[in-house]
């Protein structure tokens, strides 16, 4: 078993970055790089601090990993230098542990019961070990194309690359089905590769996954966009089920504040996407934070990918803004009690790069330059209510004052809306919800037999080990409907959602 008095011996330990001149220069990741065997011998000292608890929260589906990732396991695992055995426990609940070791901001860990106390030392650095198994994994030769030994003869198409698609399409390929991936971009990975910036996840890592799924078996075919380039009449007809894995991504605007209509001001994925092409060779962005002062409206993920996006590409200055106050640097247990996920300041290495992040403000007025382009943002100290008779949330000036910040790029990353319209929805008959997603049975089914749905497209805009769940249960459900049963695990329930006070 674990050691139970490794927590007592040693303090949590993050990775080293770069310094601050070296990440701004680079698109590169930026954690500092550290020999196989160093990087090795600091995550088992961080693993042996795991103390195997009679019951795990961190990998209860409701408060710590939906995916069930069975981490107290592989956490002896690693203390005990056996690498083989940790990524066999790691990849039976996991396809993609090197994307959620990167880009997943770890409920486990808030779910770990060393986080109750910051006595502890703090929780144990879940997501690290992960990330450390993954890349030894790789290393190692672990990490080899399972290719199923026998056909169903059944074919599914699969919509959407993104990590639900995709774990969804390796799941049934090792299923025996014949699988393929329609792509309406020009390359894979849906958000994974454009919607993610190379600094916290290079796209060489999503390329390698993507050839071990070639490997087994699925098929893939980018630059199709299902509905226009191919009929649903035909996908129907070529194809005994169908996943739908496209996504949240109609994002929210504010029409409503003066000056929107000026132009340099975007949509947060305006500017990441092209920016990520960029990357990707593919030449300069329109939307470029170059030599611009640069405002981003949004405190949270997407805010803060554009403003590591906007230093590198040359920024002025970077300033995001939140309307609501700043949150506590430590958990409140009345607000978000332990194992629930904790309401605190987070702190994303871009922040620490350049910039400022201002709370508890709002944007009263862009400002015109006179030519209908925007050169500043007038701003007022806010509070976030609730309307007494309508219950809805309001946001209301606190005074009369007023602060005005140079603006010649703004960025609204205010979230998302839901499932974009499309035409692939109204030829399978399909409407969305009230909040904009696609519903479905208890079998991942939605209402059009043979059509499937998981992902941000049925949460709505959510966590990547949350996509990866539910892509791995609407396998299983696929294949039950095309053979009768299925061994395919299946970790998450449609209507599962995380612990949470209410």
């Amino acid at each position: 078993m674990a050691d139970p008095t490794g927590f007592l011996k040693h303090e949590r330990q993050e990775p080293k970055k770069k310094s601050y001149e070296e990440r701004l220069s680079s698109w590169g990741e930026v954690y500092a790089d550290v020999s196989p065997d160093e990087r090795n011998e600091q995550v088992r000292t961080e693993a042996s601090r795991c103390m195997d608890c009679g019951i795990p929260f961190c990998h209860s589906g409701g408060s710590g990993c939906p995916l069930g990732n069975l981490i107290p396991e592989w956490n002896d695992l690693v203390r005990r230098g056996d690498w083989a055995a940790a990524s066999d426990r790691l990849h039976a609940t996991n396809n993609f542990p090197e994307f959620t070791g990167k880009l997943c901001p770890a409920p486990c860990e808030a779910g770990c019961v060393l986080s109750i106390s910051p006595l502890s030392g703090g929780p144990v650095a879940i997501k690290r070990v992960e990330e450390t198994i993954a890349a030894q994994s790789w290393e190692a030769g672990y990490v080899q194309p399972q290719v199923a030994e026998v056909s169903s003869g059944r074919k599914v198409a699969v919509v959407g690359s993104g990590p639900a698609g995709l774990a969804a399409a390796q799941q049934l390929t090792r299923a025996g089905h014949e699988v393929t991936v329609f792509e309406r971009d020009d390359r894979l990975g849906g958000l994974l590769r454009y919607g993610i910036p190379e600094f916290k996840m290079e796209k060489k890592v999503l390329d390698r996954r993507l050839a071990q799924l070639r490997k087994e078996g699925t098929k893939f075919v980018t630059g199709c966009e299902v509905g226009v380039d191919l009929s649903v009449e035909d996908l129907r007809a070529q194809y005994d089920a169908v996943v739908l894995a496209v996504g949240a991504l109609r994002g929210r605007d504010d029409r409503t504040t003066p000056g929107r209509s000026l132009h340099g001001i975007h949509l947060a994925m305006e500017h990441l996407v092209p920016a990520n092409k960029s990357v990707e060779g593919d030449g300069p962005s329109p939307v470029d934070a170059d030599g611009k002062h640069v405002v981003i409206i949004g405190g949270g993920d997407t805010g803060a990918d554009s403003y590591g996006t906007a230093t590198r590409q040359g920024a002025l200055s970077v300033t995001q803004l939140d309307q609501y106050p700043t949150p506590p640097q430590t958990r409140d247990d009345e607000r978000s009690p332990w194992p629930t996920w904790p309401y605190i300041l987070r702190t994303y290495p871009a922040h620490e790069e350049a910039g400022e992040r201002k709370f508890a403000v709002a944007v009263k007025r862009f400002v015109d330059d006179g030519n209908g382009r925007v050169k500043a943002v007038e701003l007022q100290e806010v509070r976030v209510q609730k309307d007494p008779e309508t219950g809805r949330r309001e946001v209301v000036p606190v005074n009369e004052e007023v602060e005005t910040l140079p603006a010649d790029l703004v960025l609204l990353a205010i979230g998302f809306e839901g499932v974009e319209e499309m035409p692939l929805l109204e030829g399978l008959d399909l409407t969305l919800t009230r909040r904009g997603t696609l519903s479905c049975g208890s079998d991942w089914q939605t209402e059009t037999p043979g059509v499937f749905v998981c992902g941000d497209a049925h949460r709505g805009a959510s966590l990547v080990v949350w996509a990866i769940a539910e892509g791995r249960s609407v396998a299983a459900a696929v294949d039950t409907f095309l053979t009768g049963a299925s061994d395919l695990p299946a970790p998450v329930h449609p209507t599962a959602l995380p612990l949470a006070v209410v």
